[in-house]
């Protein structure tokens, strides 16, 4: 029986790792075809920027409410809705004319996309032990970067033959037979989680919580913050490397829209990131190191890597432009997979959507900020001063972390 229940659980993860896919390949298409389509519709760099910020803007309303959600509906039902609404949303902005139903579209996308991280990380905490939890949130993450590098591939392919319009159409039959999957596999953790020497199963409470109790509870922790502000000034080197890399490449390195499916080579090092990260932490942990200590020491270890992004303004190849892109990604998505494990390490699993919920707005804050930033350097200056700057936010991250690395794993 236990084997049975642990490949379920395995399917379990398989299936986050697809939906992270599907949620990656839909969010970088606009980035990958920015050029095409700001010259088709007339839309500026600063509106670029403002289409990218409505959907940041509903990423962060959404990661507020979907953890709440997902608290309440629980993982298998939120997940599933989430996926059915930015898959729409996405699909219908292949028919947009102009840059206001863009804008809405793309607020209508974050608005659905936010709940795929707020459900994965309460999935990840109900079925595995604090042993494999790096792994399998390096997994689901490193399915958003597998689906940031089959999208250049997709786009080129796509937009090149058809028109870019018809990129949008990619994956409405994939969402579906991806809910086959996870309605045919996924139940409450009890009724196929593994055993309870595997994984403990949360305490009932001896009362229902009120949601002021529970928001208080979340807001009164110093981690949240601290996790919070982590993510502020991290996530938007990530961000960066989706939505604006693409335009830098063409506008500042000359490649066509056929060249930017190199992009597939950058995003392949983000994969290798995600793993790497929740394999070592892994092995630390089975070695006797503290859950916490071992996520953030491979942290140091990726903020050790991101700052070499400034090196990029004075390299005179596109190609060791690339070639450097690829290991700050992976040291991006390493710091970013230990801290998603962090989160779902030593926060109480009763509160965690939600605490993942508030942590994951200031990712989108961070985001949003930079967006507005990059376009005014771009409009104004140039690229190079977004590099510099996107070189210094690891390290000072990893500072703001650091005294949590002897916290004990939640219940």
């Amino acid at each position: 029986m236990t084997g049975r229940k642990t490949s379920w659980r395995w399917l379990i993860a398989l299936a986050l790792f697809l939906a992270a896919l599907l949620n990656y390949l839909d969010r970088n298409v606009l980035g990958l075809l920015a050029v095409t389509i700001q010259q088709d519709l007339n839309i500026s760099n600063q509106q670029y920027a403002g289409i990218i910020n409505c959907f940041l803007v509903a990423y962060t309303l959404a990661n507020l409410l979907s953890g709440r959600v997902v608290d309440k509906l629980g993982v298998r039902l939120s997940l599933a809705l989430f996926l059915v609404w930015w898959t729409a949303a996405n699909a219908l902005t292949g028919f947009s004319r102009n840059f206001w139903q863009l804008c809405g579209l793309r607020f209508m996308l974050g608005l659905g996309e936010a709940g795929c991280y707020t459900a994965s990380p309460k999935a990840v905490a109900e079925w595995f032990p604090v042993a494999e939890r790096g792994l399998v949130v390096g997994m689901y993450s490193a399915g958003g970067a597998v689906g940031a590098t089959v999208a250049p591939v997709i786009v080129a392919l796509v937009a090149t033959h058809y028109g870019w319009r018809w990129a949008f159409a990619v994956t409405p039959i994939l969402a579906v037979l991806w809910l086959v999957l996870w309605f045919g596999i996924y139940r409450r953790a009890g009724t196929l989680a593994p055993p309870a020497a595997t994984v403990t199963p949360p305490a009932l409470p001896s009362k229902p919580v009120s949601e002021w109790t529970r928001w208080a509870g979340v807001l009164q922790e110093p981690a949240v913050w601290l996790l919070m502000l982590a993510r502020l000034i991290t996530d938007p080197v990530w961000y960066f490397f989706q939505f604006w890399l693409p335009k830098y490449l063409q506008n500042a390195r000359g490649l066509d829209q056929q060249g930017l499916a190199n992009m597939w080579l950058i995003f392949a090092g983000a994969t290798a990131g995600f793993l790497l990260g929740g394999y070592i932490s892994g092995r630390l942990i089975r070695g006797g190191t503290g859950a916490a200590a071992a996520r953030i020491g491979c942290m140091a270890v990726g903020a050790a890597l991101v700052p070499w992004v400034a090196l990029v303004p004075g390299l005179s190849s596109t190609t060791l432009v690339i070639g450097l892109a690829v290991v700050v990604a992976a040291g991006a998505t390493m710091f970013l997979g230990n801290i998603t494990s962090l989160v779902v390490d030593i926060l109480p699993r009763s509160i965690l959507g939600t605490a993942f919920g508030v942590i994951a707005c200031g990712s989108a804050l961070g985001g949003f900020f930079m967006n507005k930033t990059v376009a005014w350097m771009i409009d104004h200056h140039s690229y190079d001063a977004c590099f510099y700057a996107l070189g210094v936010v690891h390290p000072l991250a990893l500072i703001l972390v650091w005294r949590l690395r002897r916290r004990a794993v939640a219940d």
